[in-house]
């Protein structure tokens, strides 16, 4: 049995956990449906500009948390646009740097850590939710492959050019345990529903669930978890995954079942979209019903797809619409029965 607080709030309570571009396209989505939401984002990353900061720095990387600002913000376009703008110079030390990432990087130095800065920012911004990174320090992400080698860091465990068997985290500074970020236990622990994805499965999901109370708060709470699973497979992570291999490998890294709601997409992507993707992305990811049903108690499956010129994503408001019919639903039954729901 999986226990947690009771809801007080009528709106339903969803939580969703990850990082990359698929988190803020669901939080907008969400946000537009009047759910009471919660972001979780990952500290991982070491690319981009985010990357840079994070060296130059020794900080929180900002660039997850800069998207799901923006996204819960309600703050005026041309605002958004401003904190979103990336600078254009032939100075590499500018070039690329999205504004918000300097002005989150500021807002850290002035309050002297990473969640005062977010919750002061969010007031700032009108953000209509609640956004908390995973982990109030930068964390590294280490693979074990599947020939018993390792490597380290978010953005270069995927190109060694090798299947990744297991990843976890340790902190930047290596000292002492990994602990989640204030109030991110519990989030988890009231929450009616859980979201993870869609998002790279070893990189931008996984590195939140093996900070070990966030992973423990997940075995442990009455919340409906769902995963999205993704359209796409990626190089050097799920090359050749079916749905249900995505699956298993989040239940092997937390030792045993979790999900309680896989949300799959079952329409075609069309080959010329497929030849369009990034070189990141490989094929469409193939769908085992049998496979799915075997590890978990519910399968979602429908069209999710979203097709545009720059590639293949989630039809964000339609996986909204199923996320908060099964997040009301599970309100409700929650009601009827004092706050306790047995999985």
């Amino acid at each position: 049995m999986r226990q947690g607080n009771k809801p007080t709030s009528r709106r339903p309570n969803i939580v969703v956990i990850g990082g990359g571009t698929g988190l803020p396209v669901i939080l907008k989505s969400l946000k537009e449906l009047n759910a009471q939401l919660t972001g979780i984002v990952t500290v991982a990353d070491d690319g981009g500009s985010s990357g840079k900061l994070r060296e130059a720095f020794d900080s929180v990387p900002p660039g997850d948390l800069r998207n799901v600002l923006t996204a819960l913000s309600d703050i005026p376009e041309l605002q958004r646009a401003i904190f979103q703008y990336r600078f254009k110079s032939k100075d590499k030390s500018f070039d690329g740097h999205a504004i918000g990432n300097f002005i989150i990087q500021a807002t850290t130095e002035l309050k002297g850590n990473i969640y005062e800065a977010i919750q002061l920012l969010a007031k700032m911004m009108h953000v209509d939710g609640s956004v908390y990174p995973s982990a109030e320090v930068p964390l590294v992400l280490h693979a074990r492959y599947k020939d018993g080698t390792t490597g380290s860091g978010e953005s270069k465990i995927a190109q060694a050019g090798k299947m990744i068997d297991y990843v976890a985290v340790s902190r930047a500074d290596n000292h002492g345990p990994v602990e989640p970020g204030r109030k991110v236990v519990s989030a988890i622990m009231n929450a009616d529903m859980v979201v993870l994805g869609p998002g790279s499965l070893f990189t931008s999901i996984l590195p939140n669930l093996m900070i070990p109370d966030l992973g423990k708060a997940l075995l442990e709470t009455s919340a409906k978890v769902v995963y999205i699973c993704n359209i796409m497979t990626q190089l050097g992570e799920t090359e050749d995954f079916t749905d249900a291999e995505h699956v298993d490998v989040l239940h092997r890294h937390l030792g045993q079942p979790f999900i309680d709601i896989a949300l799959v997409n079952n329409g075609h992507v069309p080959f010329e979209h497929v030849s369009k993707e990034n070189s990141e992305y490989l094929y469409q990811v193939k769908h085992d019903f049998q496979g799915l049903s075997n590890q978990v108690p519910t399968v979602i499956s429908d069209d999710f797809l979203s097709l545009s010129d720059k590639g293949v994503f989630h039809n964000g408001p339609k996986v909204a619409r199923e996320l908060f019919k099964t997040a009301n639903d599970v309100q409700g039954r929650r009601r009827v029965m004092g706050g306790n729901l047995t999985q």
